[in-house]
């Protein structure tokens, strides 16, 4: 199986030719370098993840208090005062069950790791213990010192490096990666089911309005209460197509098994791909099954102990390109 050319090769010293060139190489296929999974997910993956950036945290306040604007005008303005009881409950119930997968697997996408790299690992004992063979070649982060697996790539606002890095979400205040892509994709699908519930319910009272007297449809008074149907209703309309194109574009990317960053650098194509339900059920976490549309599916409090494998300390290397075995 191929990787991408940054990441990792194997470089194996052509012998037996002397009497041709004498010490001559020969660069063979690219292989993927054999780190575990357990061995390189973040040391600190029992612990919340929390990204302290203050862009980040501002645009994830600002989701939140939309949410709850939308939350606030669709039951003071719009259901409490409709006559129709069952109207309300059905529409209510729906709403707010929306609304809440939205608000929770924000705060999953928000603080799940998303597949960090452990800092500073890019010692002579870390790579003695991943037992590589002769002649491959594994590169080291520059920026934060650690050995950087396939397909990872180092964000500047994580300051961290990523495994199948998408792209960085100021909105979650994260990396879309390997670890929280599920819950990403919940995010933005549960908000555009909001959003378009929510324009249809603003519809459907304009229309109830109009036909009706403007004091009887709600307990603000007509000009508040059309300003904020109004407010709702580009707001709707605006999260309902941003969110549709982001679930879009990140099912794409989970189907094709390329991410967005890696389309973007043009590293496509240079690994072995899966077959996309194969990839839906990577990133999903298994079969198909209603836990796919659950943002707390795969919630534990307990880990396993490979997901705590010590790091070896030690000196960290100062080559950025480091050549099996170390000298």
């Amino acid at each position: 199986m191929k990787s991408p050319v940054h990441r990792c090769r194997d470089v194996e010293h052509s012998r037996g030719q002397s009497g041709a060139g004498g010490g001559t190489s020969c660069l063979q296929e690219e292989q993927r370098i054999p780190i575990s999974k357990d061995v390189i997910t973040s040391s600190s993956a029992s612990a919340m993840w929390f990204i302290r950036d203050a862009c980040g945290i501002v645009c994830a306040i600002i989701t939140w208090l939309l949410v709850l604007y939308a939350e606030f005008v669709v039951l003071f303005v719009m259901l409490l005062p409709s006559k129709n009881l069952m109207y309300s409950i059905v529409n209510g119930t729906l709403f707010n069950t929306l609304a809440f997968l939205a608000l929770a697997s924000h705060l999953r996408a928000m603080c799940t790791d998303p597949g960090a790299v452990p800092k500073g690992n890019a010692t002579k004992e870390y790579i003695e213990s991943l037992q590589l063979k002769p002649g491959q070649v594994v590169y080291k982060c520059p920026k934060c010192c650690s050995i950087k697996p396939d397909r990872a790539h180092h964000c500047s606002v994580c300051k961290r490096c990523i495994r199948k890095m998408d792209h960085h979400c100021p909105w979650v205040n994260n990396c879309v990666g390997e670890n929280n892509q599920k819950y990403f994709v919940l995010f933005t699908m549960y908000i555009a089911l909001t959003s378009l519930h929510a324009l249809v319910m603003v519809v459907f009272h304009f229309l109830y309005c109009f036909e009706d007297d403007w004091t009887k449809c709600s307990t603000f008074s007509p000009p508040a209460t059309v300003i904020l149907l109004i407010l709702l209703c580009f707001e709707g309309l605006l999260f309902l197509i941003f969110t549709s194109v982001m679930f879009g574009t990140q099912v794409h990317s989970i189907c094709t098994d390329e991410t967005g960053i890696e389309r973007l650098k043009g590293e496509t194509g240079k690994w072995g791909k899966v077959p996309c339900w194969e990839a839906m059920q990577i990133a999903f976490g298994g079969p198909f099954s209603l836990s796919w549309c659950s943002p707390f599916s795969g919630l534990s409090c307990k880990k396993s102990p490979e997901d705590h494998v010590a790091i070896p300390q030690g000196e960290i290397i100062e080559e950025d390109v480091i050549e099996i075995p170390l000298n």
